[in-house]
Formats: structure tokens, C-alpha cells, sequence
């Protein structure tokens, strides 16, 4: 029996439910939401999201979600471009972003090796990296993914590739739980693990 009075209404919860975090209950809240509220706000969003999934690009620089071919970020002349932090998404660069503790680059990766779910190395920006190392003034590299065993093992491989260069290699504090995503690190713990990050090789002996 469909316990929908309106066709329009359960094709709307079903759209909202394939969203991450969404069931049923809260895909049924918003979709009455928008409908309560004026035209506006569901011209808007439908708008807002097609824009985000037409226009996005990513940044050439740092793989980064951008408005044009480079970011916000890498095109602030006031950022320390002697310095790259790896993290694994966009939603890392909002978390460090939002510790106001940090003032160089980012390269995001794309995600992390994971050979479970079929992702190698050859599926991140691991090779744009080396490469920005080799054309960039580059003089550390902030390892700054999770705290699990993928994350470790994404940290360790960068680490073989980019150790002969002569430059700092570092890693965030474990002030961030083992197991933890970054961006569910409240601010203060996360910026206090990038202001006292350790060189790579001593985290590796602190675990």
C-alpha cells in the first residue's frame, strides 16, 4: 500500500533518501519544508544544484573543488607556496581551513589507497604531486590524511616517493583519534595536530 497521498511528494523523498545521511524520515521533512515555504527557496536550490553540477571544476593546481582552473586558495599570493598539505577530499581543506592554523597549500588526492575497494595508487593525484615537488619551490610536505590503516599506508607510499628530495616530509600530531576522519576533528584538537605535526619518520615510530 503506498503511504504516499501524492505521487509527486514520494518521488521527491525517494530523490532526497539517495542522499548521504538522508532516510526516509528526514527526505519526508524536507521535501514538506520546501513545500511550506515559498517558490524562491526551491528555484534556488534546484538552481544552486545544477550550477554545482554543471560549473564545478577542479583546480589544476591542487585538484581542489574550484570555480575556474585555479582555486581560491592557490591564487592567494598572500598563502606560503613553500608549503603543501595532503589531505584526502575537500571536506579536508574546509576542516584545516576552518583552524585558521595553516597558511600554505593543499593537494588533494582524490581519496586514499585502498586496494579493497580497488583503488590504487594510480587512481589518486599521487604522480601530480611529485610532479608539483619537481616544479614547484616546495620545501615541506604536510601528510595530513586519516588516522587508519589505509590512510597510514597512503602517508607511507608518498612518503618512498618524495623522501630523495631533500625536503621536509611531516605529519599532522595524532592529536586526531586513530580511526578518525578529519573532518569530524573538532578545531581546536585539529589545529593544534598541524602546529605541532612531527617529521614523517618520527610518527612512523610513535604508533
Amino acid at each position: 500500500m503506498n503511504e504516499y497521498s501524492s505521487k509527486l511528494l514520494e518521488t521527491a523523498v525517494n530523490e532526497l533518501a539517495r542522499l548521504p545521511g538522508i532516510g526516509k524520515k528526514t527526505a519526508l521533512r524536507l521535501a514538506l519544508f520546501i513545500l511550506r515555504e515559498d517558490n524562491a527557496l526551491a528555484e534556488n536550490l534546484s538552481r544552486a544544484i545544477v550550477r554545482l553540477r554543471n560549473e564545478i571544476v577542479f583546480c589544476k593546481r591542487c585538484n581542489n573543488i574550484a570555480d575556474s582552473e585555479v582555486c581560491d586558495i592557490c591564487g592567494n599570493h598572500k598563502r606560503d607556496e613553500n608549503k603543501i598539505c595532503v589531505v584526502e577530499d575537500t571536506r579536508d581543506v574546509l576542516a584545516i581551513e576552518n583552524t585558521a592554523q595553516y597558511n600554505g597549500l593543499y593537494h588533494v588526492l582524490g581519496g586514499i589507497i585502498n586496494p579493497i575497494e580497488g583503488i590504487g595508487p594510480n587512481d589518486l593525484f599521487i604522480g601530480h604531486l611529485v610532479q608539483r615537488i619537481n616544479t614547484e619551490s616546495i620545501n615541506e610536505v604536510i601528510l595530513a590524511l586519516p588516522a587508519t590503516v589505509e590512510g597510514d599506508t597512503t602517508n607511507y607510499y608518498i612518503f618512498k616517493l618524495i623522501k630523495e628530495f631533500g625536503i621536509t616530509v611531516s605529519a599532522i600530531a595524532r592529536g586526531v583519534a586513530v580511526g578518525d576522519e578529519l573532518e569530524y576533528a573538532d578545531e581546536i584538537t585539529l589545529g593544534r595536530s598541524i602546529l605541532n605535526r612531527l617529521p614523517f619518520e618520527n610518527s612512523m615510530l610513535r604508533k
